[in-house]
């Protein structure tokens, strides 16, 4: 098996933004700043309806350094997530007004918008966490948590981001190639 080489250009994936609609929101990220802060480039939608609960967790990111957007109910936070330059990360919860956190994340694979969703609850059942995933969500932690552990779930959400966004560019690479090799066959002379 013959092995293909992986060593994207971190510094032009950040210089050189990603050209689709879906993926404007990812080229945010600059890969080369993982190890000096990277949360700090990172909005993140954070919605529970629990005032105690939001803190706690609006708390936790605000020192991690994210960039935070804060809604209390479903819909709120529906509205921030359509938004064009949306955040690329959600802490949802499963229950609140106006709109579930399941709701949300179904809508949001519908879309087909980029977002990396964490559902943050109390629901623990084996059968909840099951359902919450094939909703949409990315991952899925149980209340009370561990902040470390949902700090470290929050990187691995940053990590699979940033390799949807290089992948996404090396697909724009390849197409563009496509397009010029097609081109020059049509200069050769049969």
């Amino acid at each position: 098996m013959k092995w293909i080489p992986f060593n994207p250009d971190w510094q032009s994936l950040a210089a050189d933004p990603v050209r689709s609609p879906d993926r404007e929101a990812i080229a945010i990220i600059p890969a080369a700043a993982e190890a000096s802060g990277l949360e700090s480039k990172v909005k993140v939608v954070v919605a529970e309806d629990d005032a105690i609960s939001r803190e706690v967790v609006c708390t936790l990111l605000r020192n991690w350094g994210f960039d935070l957007l804060v809604a209390s109910e479903g819909r709120e936070a529906m509205e921030i997530l359509r938004a064009q330059t949306g955040p690329v990360l959600a802490v949802l919860d499963w229950m609140m007004p106006g709109m579930d956190g399941l709701e949300i994340c179904r809508r949001l694979r519908a879309a087909d918008k980029l977002v990396y969703i964490l559902l943050l609850t109390a629901r623990s059942a084996k059968e909840q966490v099951v359902e919450g995933l094939q909703a949409g969500a990315d991952d899925y932690l149980i209340k009370p948590f561990n902040k470390e552990e949902l700090h470290a779930r929050l990187k691995v959400g940053l990590r699979v981001l940033l390799l949807q966004a290089t992948l996404a560019a090396r697909v724009d690479e390849l197409e563009e190639t496509l397009q010029e090799n097609r081109a020059l066959k049509l200069l050769l002379p049969l």
